[in-house]
């Protein structure tokens, strides 16, 4: 074999293993635990996808999770990516000051409704992008990122082939009017939170402090609200009339777990705690605590949900 044939096989097979998106280990999918999901997902009327790893066994469990769907607001963690990674090469700084204009203002969350000229800092805007899903805040900083080019740059060379800003991005306009604002699959985004967590996201450090800010979730009444309170979950979620959406790692006693649940094509468009999207996360997360936790006897507080 020649050097150069030799050199080449080295790219490729190099290559190969740069552009996977996890040091995912030996997995084994768990039968069981599909047959009982997928009895949770019959006679949904739309589209779901499902994705299942316990870190700690490696036992997975997978339904339709390389299947495509609309992040909704879970594209705010590829967009805090995007910030982190330009704070690292040095082109922001995490507590730098930003001056708020009325020209970024798009609804009427928490920076949308900031006066003109107001300062404030570009950590604060992280924090309200992922833990109330400020969608004026999430724009900003999607622009300050270098638009949806840059961040899907980042994506593509960390193993993430399938997931994508769409929005306000030269070129994604047909897939935005198809996905809206992002794209991803159940497991590339379930894999994204687990590289965070791992500290494998832009840096160690970065990734700390990344991963602090997916702790702090607002919007805790759907696949959180199976979990007990003592228990450390970081999480990201993302509704629109057609999909519901959730990507959650819970620190579990006998081991970490992710999983993600994403639907598309509801048939339900409601925005009530009964709409069938929510109910199938809190009723996937209620399953996955008692599977990988069966000692444990916590369940949800009676009459809990008027606290939602």
């Amino acid at each position: 074999m020649t050097r150069l044939l030799l050199s080449t096989l080295f790219i490729i097979h190099y290559t190969l293993i740069c552009a996977q998106p996890t040091a995912v280990g030996p997995t084994t999918e768990d039968a069981k635990l599909r047959a009982e999901i997928q009895t949770l997902l019959n006679g949904f009327r739309g589209e779901v996808g499902v994705y299942v790893r316990h870190l700690k066994t490696g036992r997975t469990v997978a339904v339709n999770a390389d299947t495509t769907f609309p992040t909704a607001s879970t594209i705010k963690i590829p967009i805090m990516i995007g910030v982190f990674d330009k704070i690292q090469k040095g082109e922001l700084s995490y507590q730098q000051e930003l001056l708020y204009r009325d020209s970024l203002k798009y609804d009427d969350g928490v920076v949308g409704s900031l006066k003109d000229s107001t300062k404030i800092p570009l950590s604060q805007v992280v924090m309200l992008m992922e833990t109330v899903s400020d969608n004026t805040g999430s724009l900003w900083l999607q622009k300050l990122a270098g638009t949806g080019t840059a961040i899907n740059q980042w994506l593509d060379g960390h193993g993430f082939s399938q997931t994508r800003v769409n929005s306000r991005t030269p070129g994604r306009e047909p897939f935005r009017t198809r996905y809206g604002w992002g794209q991803t699959t159940p497991r590339e985004l379930a894999e994204l939170l687990v590289m965070i967590r791992q500290g494998r996201a832009v840096s160690p450090a970065a990734s700390e402090r990344m991963y602090r800010n997916l702790t702090r979730q607002y919007w805790d009444g759907d696949a959180l609200s199976q979990i007990p309170p003592e228990i450390s979950v970081a999480a990201k979620n993302g509704a629109v009339n057609r999909s519901r959406s959730e990507v959650v790692l819970v620190h579990a006693p006998n081991g970490d777990y992710v999983f993600c649940l994403m639907t598309k094509n509801q048939q339900d468009e409601s925005w009530e705690r009964t709409n069938e999207g929510f109910t199938l996360l809190r009723n996937l997360s209620a399953l996955l605590w008692r599977t990988f936790e069966p000692k444990s006897a916590w369940k949800p507080t009676a009459e809990y949900e008027k606290w939602w």
